[in-house]
C-alpha cells in the first residue's frame, strides 16, 4: 500500500488557515485515504460517514462532516454526496390505461362519432374510456340496434374530418350482425366488434364472483335467462350491480377492449 505520507511539506489539518483553503471530497469505494494518521482504503461511505479498512484489515469509520483527510497528497474535506433524486412519482392511468392529463378541459366534440348498439355499451365505454373519449371530443352514441346501419351511415355523410367507427356485438362469421356489417363499404367507417351475445358477457364474470357466465337457450331472453341462473330479480338490477364493480379495462374481455382501441384510432386520426 502506498505511503501516504512521503511528501515534503503538508500543513497542519488542524490548523484553520488550511481548512478554509481545502477544497471537498465525496469520497468513492477504492479509494486510499488518511484520515487523523489512519491510512485505508474506502469500502463503504454512507450518507453519514466512510468506512477505511488498512493492509492489516482494520476498519474505522469516519463523520462526513468537514472532516480533513489526505488523498494522492491532497489535502481534502470529506463531505457527503448529494442526496438522491426524490422518486418520479408514476404517472396516474385512467381506466382504459392511458396516461392520465391532470385537468385537462374536455375538447370541443368533433365531427366525428364512436356508434354502439345500445345504451349499456355506451355505458360500458363511458366507464372505461370516458376520460380518453372527453380528451379527444369523441361523443359515443346509441344506436339501438343495427338493422339499419346502412341508412344511418349514408345520413351521417362520413368524410375525412367526420370518421365513423361502429362497435358491433356478436359479430362473428355467419351471423346476422356480420351480413349487415358487409354492406358498409366506406374508407372513413370502420366497424369492428367482439364475439360476445350482449356487451355485457364482455365483462369477464368474475367481477361478479362466479367462473362463467350461465349457458342460456336461444328461445330465452339472454339478460333475463343469466338473471334467472344466477340470482337476480332483474336486468335492471343486475346491470347495476355489473357497472358498480367495473373498474377499468382489466375487467373487460380482451376482444372488446381491442375492438374499442381501434374505433379511438380510427376516429382520432
Amino acid at each position: 500500500m502506498t505511503d501516504l505520507r512521503r511528501h515534503q511539506y503538508r500543513p497542519r489539518l488542524g490548523d484553520q488557515r488550511h481548512r478554509r483553503e481545502v477544497p471537498e471530497h465525496v469520497p468513492t469505494n477504492g479509494e486510499l485515504l488518511e484520515v487523523d494518521t489512519f491510512i485505508g482504503t474506502v469500502t463503504r461511505v454512507t450518507a453519514r460517514s466512510v468506512r477505511l479498512e488498512d493492509r492489516r484489515g482494520r476498519s474505522r469509520d469516519f463523520a462526513l462532516d468537514g472532516q480533513l483527510a489526505w488523498l494522492e497528497e491532497r489535502a481534502v474535506s470529506l463531505v457527503p454526496g448529494a442526496p438522491p433524486a426524490a422518486p418520479t412519482a408514476a404517472p396516474t392511468l385512467t381506466a382504459s390505461g392511458s396516461i392520465a392529463v391532470p385537468d385537462a378541459p374536455a375538447r370541443v366534440a368533433r365531427a366525428s362519432r364512436i356508434w354502439v348498439e345500445g345504451t349499456h355499451d355506451a355505458e360500458l365505454l363511458e366507464l372505461v374510456w370516458g376520460d380518453d373519449l372527453r380528451h379527444e371530443g369523441i361523443v359515443v352514441e346509441p344506436l339501438g340496434g343495427i338493422d339499419d346501419l346502412t341508412d344511418h351511415v349514408r345520413a351521417f355523410g362520413p368524410g375525412p374530418q367526420r370518421r365513423l367507427g361502429v362497435l358491433v356485438d356478436h359479430l362473428v362469421a355467419g351471423t346476422k350482425e356480420q351480413r349487415i356489417v358487409a354492406r358498409v363499404d366506406d374508407p372513413h367507417v370502420l366497424v369492428t366488434g367482439h364475439p360476445y351475445v350482449d356487451v355485457w358477457a364482455a365483462v369477464k364474470p368474475g367481477v361478479l364472483g362466479i367462473d362463467a357466465w350461465p349457458e342460456v337457450p336461444m328461445a330465452e331472453e339472454w339478460k333475463q335467462g343469466v338473471c334467472d341462473r344466477i340470482g337476480y330479480p332483474d336486468p335492471p338490477t343486475l346491470w347495476r350491480e355489473l357497472r358498480g364493480r367495473v373498474r377499468g379495462w382489466k375487467d373487460l374481455e380482451q376482444p372488446l377492449v381491442n375492438a374499442v382501441e381501434r374505433l379511438l384510432d380510427h376516429v382520432t386520426v
